[in-house]
């Protein structure tokens, strides 16, 4: 027996035995938290994986608290496709440009729903005026109902819209990777902040 012959039998011998996946649809329901319970976990969560959250007592001070973003007050590189806040400064279209992309400084974008154990935040294509945006901005802006935090991501996956849409993501914080040395580095790839406004 040659030695490559030998280390895929000893990997065979060590596998795991195949299972099959729960359905995520019929996971019975638990009582749960309370709704304020889940956004202060979230919160907390959100915190940790370096984002930032701003709890608003309702839609109608998300236009005051939005304009005191950096990027809002020097007027530059605005795109939202939250119907709320016309604050626009860009527009792009599904078949926008990289120049285009790359002049994002600040993308606001609405979330369907966002999880307490993790802090990600379900964005539906549905919702973003080009697939990149969320990752191609030097910022970014998620406006999520609080009502609208679920537990956990088994009830996260039974959350998701049926059918699944084209293109779907969930961001938890901004970019970040440790991949070299293990040294954290925020915004390599992507978002250098993430703020979420709970209204």
């Amino acid at each position: 027996m040659s030695a490559r012959d030998a280390i895929l039998a000893a990997i065979r011998r060590a596998a795991v035995p195949r299972s099959d996946l729960p359905d995520l649809l019929e996971v019975p329901k638990v009582a749960g938290e309370a709704p304020t319970d889940l956004v202060r976990r979230f919160i907390a969560m959100l915190k940790e994986v370096g984002g930032r959250a701003v709890e608003l007592a309702g839609s109608d001070e998300l236009f005051g608290a939005v304009a005191v973003l950096p990027a809002v007050r020097a007027g530059r590189g605005i795109v939202s496709s939250v119907p709320e806040l016309d604050v626009s400064i860009l527009t792009l279209g599904p078949d926008a440009s990289r120049a285009q992309l790359d002049a994002i400084e600040l993308a606001i974008i609405p979330g369907l729903f966002g999880v307490a154990e993790n802090a990600a935040i379900w964005v539906d294509e549905a919702d973003l005026p080009h697939r990149a945006v969320p990752f191609a901005a030097q910022h970014l802006a998620i406006v999520l109902p609080k009502r609208d935090i679920v537990a956990d991501m088994h009830a996260a996956y039974a959350r998701l819209p049926r059918p699944l849409p084209g293109y779907g993501v969930f961001i938890s914080g901004p970019s970040k990777t440790a991949d070299i040395e293990q040294a954290l580095v925020i915004g390599a790839q992507g978002p250098k902040s993430l703020v979420v406004f709970l209204v």
